[in-house]
């Protein structure tokens, strides 16, 4: 269990570096152009899931961080399985990639309110004396990484997006949302390496060729 364990820890300590440096550094909306046009750190929160998607109100917010506590006792349960019944160990990395990503947006969500004042016209405080900007588990995920690799505009022809602007790639995003989507692509890649197909009951061909001999 200290592989996994490790890989969870060091996804977190990146993670969380980067977000800190972010949370206190930058205004929210504030951007640094790291290459060009293409690669931006562009600070900006969201209420919701990965890549920017939101999730209605405060109940939504309370309820989605709620849900996500809970998934995440699942898949530590789900890891440790694997690690007791020696699966393939990409799969025990995927896992634990997942693990560590979704621990990430949980950290923001559960404690950043608290934690950090309003980043809205001015840097975020650490702690600051008057209190967070918001309660416990009531934060806001922090996403910075932007790739706007291709820009333009759909044809006229194209249906319903048609002349409107097309970004390629387009919702910013974050450390932890990178390390989900790698151990999914993963599981994806190589699922019959981790989930192979078991050979056919062999004791119930034995059994039916005892009964019936002459077959």
């Amino acid at each position: 269990m200290k592989k996994p364990l490790l890989i969870v820890f060091l996804v977190l300590l990146v993670d969380q570096a980067i977000k800190f440096y972010v949370k206190t550094h930058f205004f929210l909306g504030e951007e640094f152009h790291v290459a060009g046009n293409w690669f931006i750190i562009h600070f900006t929160e969201n209420n919701g899931m990965a890549f920017g998607m939101e999730f209605a109100g405060n109940y939504g917010k309370l309820f989605l961080t709620s849900f996500r506590i809970l998934a995440v006792f699942a898949i530590v349960w789900y890891l440790y399985d694997l690690v007791r019944q020696q699966a393939p160990f990409g799969l025990i990395i995927s896992i634990s990639l997942i693990l560590a990503g979704a621990l990430g947006n949980i950290i923001d969500s559960v404690f950043y309110g608290v934690l950090f004042g309003d980043s809205n016209y001015e840097v975020a405080k650490f702690m600051p004396p008057e209190g967070g900007y918001a309660g416990l588990m009531h934060g806001k995920v922090v996403d910075m990484f932007y790739f706007p690799i291709v820009e333009g505009h759909f044809p006229t022809w194209f249906p319903i997006w048609g002349t409107e602007e097309f970004i390629f790639f387009r919702p910013v995003f974050n450390f932890s949302d990178s390390s989900i989507t790698v151990g999914v692509l993963m599981i994806l890649l190589f699922q019959r390496q981790f989930f192979p197909k078991k050979p056919a009951n062999t004791d119930v061909q034995e059994t039916e060729s005892t009964i019936n001999p002459a077959t």
